[in-house]
């Protein structure tokens, strides 16, 4: 047996060996700290959906606390992250309407006295907190309306014509846009967004023509914010990538909207969904969310209900926004089957008597939560295609992360379709999402759908 000799190490040496190590230790603990801020999002938002709440119109009462009683109801559907329309004193000076626009905001700091007040407002958000939901306001930081104090208390902070006078924003002549040159005005808009984290505890903003407001106000306005607690930001907007670099986490999938209508209308196939994403890729930073939807308040108002819309696709294109890299949206009453406009100056309350697709948002809210390949931004799995384009009503793809995945055949046509089955691909069992049946892909797989079909496996 060969012996070991063994030298001993000088206490200098021995000195100089532990403080690299030290060093060492603190490099790697330094990287690891990068490595975990190299995402801005709340790490709630990971897996996360998002349903908005129009207040005004969800009950008979039109309330905050009327509301409050149905957040058992969207527990048990999944929900997670519930953004609020502006809860804000609505403005009277030119207002449209019997009522007014939500976005025509009196006072940044109180809350729509027709809603109730703010010890309701803190009262919801501690409940849905409690039920381990999140609570987001719709923010309007690009006008205010006329009789907001700040017009006459501080004319300056409003942008004024060549002759004087303030400016409506498009045809918003219930509204006056603010001048973002102005650093007081910047101040005062940011202590009022401060204002409603710090004393109500909410978890973020969905802000209003987010890309009308200088990109520089809202990373300041991030940096603020996520000093009182992390925030999660969405911006209404789509034509800024900037915004989702440091200031916010998501924007809207406006352009997907917009194709799916016109898939559902036969303007555009199936395959035009790649170039759609293949565009994504090369717009937005690789960890950005992006929000799709079949509807919201604007489109439901404004462009028709989803049945107008899309007809019979719609229950389609509801699991393909659920199920394509992004997040999905619920607008209230979707999940009731809402097939009216509802108006948007005037009280139009939702019927919520038949929650037809209550199932439908609950299965899709539970797979995105389980599921890793489905989960937000970098953490969920990169979309693959499935088949090979010449079928062209046929959108067909698979998503993989750390041993989940999720296979998805939409037909997105008038028609009956198959696709035979790449089971190289996504070979193995998987279980149907929407039946729980297991169902194996093999060599001989060929999959048929009805019109508008669509297939969920998961594993």
């Amino acid at each position: 047996m060969k012996k070991l000799k063994f030298r001993l190490i000088s206490p200098l040496v021995l000195s100089l060996i532990i403080t690299l190590i030290a060093c060492n230790a603190n490099q790697t603990n330094n990287s690891n700290q990068i490595k975990k801020k190299e995402s801005m999002h709340v790490d709630w938002s990971k897996n996360a959906n998002i349903y908005e709440v129009n207040i005004r119109q969800y009950t008979e009462e039109g309330t905050i606390a009327a509301f409050q009683k149905h957040l058992p109801r969207l527990k048990e559907m999944g929900v997670d992250i519930l953004w609020l329309m502006p809860v804000f004193p609505v403005g009277e000076l030119n207002r449209k309407g019997s009522l007014g626009s939500y976005y025509a905001v009196k006072d940044y700091k109180d809350i729509n006295p027709e809603f109730g007040n703010i010890d309701d407002f803190k009262a919801l958000v501690k409940e849905a907190h409690s039920l381990g939901m999140y609570v987001i306001l719709d923010w309007v930081a690009n006008h205010s309306a006329w009789d907001n104090p700040w017009a006459t208390e501080h004319p300056e902070w409003y942008q004024k014509s060549d002759s004087g006078e303030f400016v409506s924003p498009f045809d918003w002549t219930d509204v006056i846009a603010f001048d973002y040159t102005n650093e007081s005005m910047r101040d005062s808009m940011i202590d009022a967004l401060k204002f409603w984290v710090r004393e109500t505890n909410i978890d973020g903003y969905r802000c209003d023509v987010a890309g009308m407001v200088p990109t520089d106000f809202w990373e300041r306005a991030r940096v603020e914010m996520d000093s009182i607690k992390p925030v999660f930001m969405l911006a209404e907007d789509e034509d800024n990538p900037d915004l989702l670099k440091k200031a916010f986490d998501m924007n809207y999938g406006w352009k997907l909207h917009h194709l799916m209508n016109d898939i559902a209308n036969g303007k555009k196939i199936a395959n035009d969904i790649w170039d759609n994403l293949a565009w994504n890729d090369t717009v937005y930073p690789e960890d950005s969310y992006r929000m799709y939807f079949t509807s919201n308040h604007d489109e439901n108002s404004w462009n028709g209900t989803v049945k107008e819309r899309m007809g019979d696709a719609a229950e389609a294109f509801a699991v393909l926004s659920y199920t394509i890299p992004g997040m999905g949206l619920i607008y209230s009453g979707q999940e009731a089957g809402l097939d009216k406009r509802l108006r948007f100056f005037e009280k139009d309350t939702i019927n919520w008597d038949n929650l037809v697709y209550s199932d439908l948002y609950t299965t899709l809210n539970k797979l995105k939560k389980e599921n890793k390949a489905l989960w937000n931004g970098s953490e969920g799995g990169k979309i693959l295609r499935l088949n090979d384009g010449s079928n062209p009503d046929i959108f067909a793809f698979y998503r993989n992360k750390d041993n989940n995945s999720v296979a998805a055949i939409f037909n997105l046509s008038h028609s009956s379709q198959s696709l035979d089955i790449d089971s190289e691909k996504i070979s193995g069992d998987y279980i149907n999402a929407f039946t729980g049946e297991k169902v194996t892909i093999n060599e001989n797989k060929s999959i048929d759908l009805e019109p508008w079909g669509y297939l969920v496996l998961s594993r």
